[in-house]
């Protein structure tokens, strides 16, 4: 079964800009996809497209489809795409700096809920997170990077969405912390079952939780297959893993590296 079916998708920017060409992917109920590439590959891009913002940018799917539980979604306004079950956690702006912790958490709830229903998401978000608990009368702006990812995190997963999109967890943050939400959003996967697709310049990131990838450039997708097969891929493991022939490799080296061979050659 499918939840998420994106297929041969392209998505124009101000009527001439092609940003992505002919994708395809697949999430299934459940699983962590991760989605990877270096900056500028059109990961964001493809994020948008599924969410619906789009719009915001100028932007437009022109060619393709995005299938969601069986229903076509591309083009569709954002709050339609979440009222579905589509929860997005983009890789800015993640938090209302001006409202305590439990604000935020109240400001995606949807209209009509429950009161019953609504304490039940918080006491799940407050046990995957016991840190916002502690501080869930902190202004927003007061939080660290890592506690204002879990606060855009627990802000997706309080509206029960099927499907949670994550752009760039690790952007920004330091190892330990990134560890650590890791942790946290692999407990939130198996007590809840939503299913991810996790946007990730940080390979060796994503890998680590991920069960099936795909590696976009140049807004294409180049390379997929389980986390297994990704990790010991040759061009994955230099380019993206910085290793050659079982060394570590610097950024700078990495950076400059420059594939000669074709993916599929």
């Amino acid at each position: 079964m499918t939840l998420l079916d994106v297929h041969n998708l392209e998505v124009v920017y101000q009527r001439s800009i092609t940003a992505v060409q002919g994708i395809s992917l697949k999430v299934a109920p459940g699983q962590i996809v991760a989605l990877l590439g270096t900056n500028g590959a059109g990961k964001t891009t493809t994020l948008r497209a599924i969410s619906g913002f789009l719009g915001l940018d100028d932007a437009r799917v022109t060619e393709g489809t995005i299938t969601f539980n069986g229903e076509r979604i591309e083009n569709r306004p954002p709050h339609r795409t979440t009222a579905r079950g589509i929860a997005l956690v983009p890789e800015r702006d993640k938090v209302f700096p001006n409202l305590t912790v439990a604000e935020n958490l109240r400001v995606p709830v949807r209209h009509g809920v429950a009161a019953a229903e609504q304490r039940r998401h918080e006491e799940l978000v407050y046990r995957l997170f016991p840190q916002l608990a502690e501080l869930r009368n902190r202004i927003g702006g007061l939080l660290s990077g890592g506690e204002r990812q879990m606060l855009a995190l627990a802000s997706a997963i309080i509206c029960a969405p099927q499907l949670l999109l994550i752009d760039e967890l690790s952007l920004g943050l330091a190892p330990v912390v990134v560890d650590d939400l890791l942790r946290r959003l692999i407990e939130m996967q198996h007590q809840t079952s939503i299913a991810v697709l996790i946007v990730e310049q940080s390979a060796a990131v994503a890998l680590q939780i991920a069960d099936y990838g795909y590696v976009m450039e140049n807004g294409k997708i180049v390379l997929d297959g389980t986390t297994e097969r990704l990790r010991s891929h040759p061009d994955v493991e230099e380019f993206y893993l910085g290793r050659k022939s079982g060394e570590k490799r610097g950024y700078r080296d990495v950076r400059q590296y420059r594939r000669q061979r074709r993916w599929y050659g």
